[in-house]
């Protein structure tokens, strides 16, 4: 058995069980890395854990992490979220499935704000699960929009997990956002189509409102949707038109949800002390992850594993697209146990050189990668979204909230089959567009 087979056992079967005795995912990393260094090549063989770790550190793309933390954040603590919702929910109107679809809507539009999905999840269970409890909807139809639709957080710009996928891959993270847009919205509507053709076949799944809200009521809602709209256009708007880059573009975005906030009168010494402590608590999270698994990657690279792996995977005899879909799976499995971002940062560095060998566009695949993420969020048994849902409603069944979600991740895995055989979809905006 060679070398790097025996390093690649040691060090990703040390982390499974690592991962099975419940420690935390940045530690877990770290270690095994410190360790394998360690036994390879004694002290000495610790600076290139060093040497990864400083390189993350002055990267300034990083500074976008915390402050898209910080809009989602804020927005989870005003009530900002909660009159968005109220609108969408008039909007949609005497139509049967409205609410889920006005659900779907709003965490969708929540995504663009917040850039992560238990922002946009945990905020859209909050909001959204009284009311539709209310009108009788029945859960498989409430839990499965919200964490469904919760997921595209990470997809939906200003995606965190597209940052860092573009800060690992060199490509442009306003391409890379363009072309998450164009594959997050046409999930999004997916889904709507899928809420609506269901409580057409059953009736009693999502009855209509008995009332119709007049047009005055909708006019009025309309209001509660212009700061939002305010804060979307000013961190969008910013990165497609070619004015910002994302780190900037963060920066506005979070002043803009501040301004809001001070508008709206909700911004007091209580609200700016709680947002800055839980910012800073998910942000540590997210960069210790990355600081462990910057350091598993420099030494299993430094004992030729990455080398290894990816020959392996050039060598194998099969076509191009069987090999894409072969990496693609590996990614979905992943996703059912391990964090996202951890997987970015052990998957990426091994899978992106042969994607580009093999000639396939890398915005695209940048796109396809992060769906499969999406995917991993709500696919049991770890998914983290089915665990912010239970969170939500301890009361409800494990096994309610799985069932619930099953028909949307079929829906988002014909979504990424598509994408993959037709990739025109995800690259036709990012191909016009003058962004950074």
């Amino acid at each position: 058995m060679s070398p790097e087979v025996l390093l690649t056992i040691g060090m990703f079967g040390s982390l499974v069980l690592c991962i099975m005795f419940g420690v935390s995912l940045a530690f877990a990393l770290g270690s095994i890395g410190v360790i394998t260094a360690l036994l390879m090549w004694g002290p000495a063989g610790l600076m290139p854990i060093v040497t990864g770790v400083f390189n993350y550190m002055w990267m300034l793309l990083l500074a976008a992490v915390p402050l898209f933390v910080f809009i989602g954040v804020a927005l989870s603590k005003s009530k900002i979220a909660e009159d968005m919702y109220d609108a969408f929910y008039l909007w949609s109107g005497r139509l049967r499935g409205g609410l889920a679809v006005g659900t779907c809507g709003f965490a969708a539009a929540l995504s663009a704000m917040t850039g992560n999905c238990s922002a946009s999840t945990v905020t859209t269970g909050l909001v959204a699960i009284p009311p539709m409890r209310q009108r009788k909807y029945r859960e498989t139809i409430i839990f499965g929009s919200i964490g469904s639709a919760g997921t595209l957080g990470i997809l939906i710009p200003p995606s965190i997990t597209l940052i860092v996928i573009g800060m690992m891959t060199g490509q442009s993270i306003g391409k890379l956002f363009a072309g998450g847009l164009v594959a997050g919205v046409g999930i999004v509507i997916l889904f709507m189509i899928y809420i609506v053709v269901r409580a057409w076949l059953q009736p009693d799944l999502c009855p209509a409102l008995e009332e119709t809200p007049s047009m005055q009521e909708k006019l009025r809602a309309l209001k509660s949707v212009a700061l939002p709209t305010l804060i979307i256009l000013s961190i969008l708007g910013s990165l497609f038109f070619g004015i910002a880059t994302p780190t900037e573009a963060s920066s506005v975005g979070a002043l803009a949800v501040l301004l809001c906030v001070i508008i709206r009168g909700e911004f007091n010494w209580t609200f700016f002390k709680e947002t800055a402590y839980q910012t800073a608590s998910i942000t540590g999270m997210v960069l210790w992850i990355m600081f462990g698994a910057s350091g598993f990657v420099a030494i299993y690279s430094g004992g030729g594993g990455i080398y290894f792996v990816q020959s392996m995977l050039m060598n194998l005899n099969v076509s191009p697209w069987v090999l894409i879909f072969v990496l693609q799976g590996a990614i979905l499995l992943l996703g059912m146990f391990l964090d996202p971002m951890g997987i970015i940062l052990l998957c990426l560095p091994l899978f992106y050189p042969v994607v580009s060998a093999m000639g396939f566009d890398p915005i695209w695949y940048g796109v396809v990668f992060n769906i499969a993420l999406c995917i991993g969020y709500i696919t049991p048994p770890f998914g983290y979204n089915l665990f912010y849902l239970k969170s939500l409603s301890p009361e409800t069944e494990m096994k309610i909230i799985f069932r619930s979600v099953l028909p949307f991740i079929a829906i988002m895995v014909a979504s990424l089959v598509f994408m993959m055989v037709f990739p025109g979809f995800v690259t036709w905006l990012p191909e016009h567009m003058n962004v950074h």
